[in-house]
């Protein structure tokens, strides 16, 4: 496993370009590029900035998903034209990164209890099979309104649409009261990356190993889930970048065991 961070953690702090400097100084091995704004989508900011990561992988993109994912479902084939646009836009960036994953939510495309999961996992091949064309893979993040936002729907919409991956997230299970452990079992063998988070006793938001998690068992979990990716921090709650270099020693030294 490699340990990296998600610049949306420095989002508070620095602006995208920026970030990359303060994530080298942790000592991580690789990072996210959240991409912000329509302005970061250009390839043109991509091509300005790349040369800032310096020898620092960049393991996958991912942009604000209300942006513009939504609309690659749409009905009307227009909308998704304006969709498909942004996307190209994004997977040019991707490529100047070198980033061969995206992060995806897609916005909540069903209402309640009802997915139907063949119209969105043709939707899904469609946009799926438009990354691949860049050498990206579209990796599906569990998140509240996202089009992953219970166990249940990766393993059904995977069966339909073989080329997705998946983006476990470890603090958005919680927000979506599911065990982390029942994502990983509904997404084993398809795990792209994982982002992690920790809570303190008082349920606020922290560094991994400043919380309550057992951060041994889940990545002998994710272990047997087959996964042997990037694990990267998702949080802005830390005081200083020392807190932050410490959590990133945290990690690698629980996956070096695990």
């Amino acid at each position: 496993m490699k340990t990296g961070i998600t610049t949306a953690s420095l989002s508070l702090r620095a602006e995208t370009e920026n970030s990359f400097d303060i994530i080298k100084q942790t000592g991580a091995d690789c990072c996210e590029v959240a991409l912000r704004t329509f302005y970061e989508y250009r390839p043109e900011f991509s091509e300005k900035f790349s040369v800032r990561t310096n020898g620092l992988e960049v393991c996958s993109v991912r942009v604000a998903p209300n942006n513009f994912e939504l609309q690659l479902f749409d009905e009307s084939r227009r909308v998704r034209g304006d969709g498909f646009y942004w996307l190209d836009q994004v997977m040019r960036s991707a490529q100047l990164f070198g980033a061969k994953n995206y992060t995806f939510n897609g916005g909540l495309i069903y209402s309640g209890e009802s997915v139907n999961f063949d119209r969105t996992a043709e939707r899904l091949r469609e946009i799926a099979d438009f990354c691949a064309g860049y050498g990206v893979t579209i990796c599906l993040e569990n998140a509240r309104r996202s089009v992953c936002d219970r166990p249940e729907i990766f393993s059904g919409l995977k069966s339909r649409c073989p080329q997705i991956a998946a983006a476990l997230n470890i603090g958005r299970a919680a927000e979506l009261c599911y065990p982390c452990q029942m994502f990983i079992e509904n997404m084993s063998g398809s795990i792209s990356h994982v982002f992690v988070s920790d809570v303190d006793e008082s349920g606020r938001a922290c560094l991994p190993g400043l919380g309550v998690y057992d951060f041994s068992e889940i990545f002998k979990r994710l272990k047997g889930a087959g996964f042997d990716g990037a694990v990267l921090i998702d949080t802005p709650n830390f005081r200083d970048i020392d807190e932050l270099k410490n959590s990133v020693e945290f990690l690698k030294t629980i996956a070096d065991k695990a």
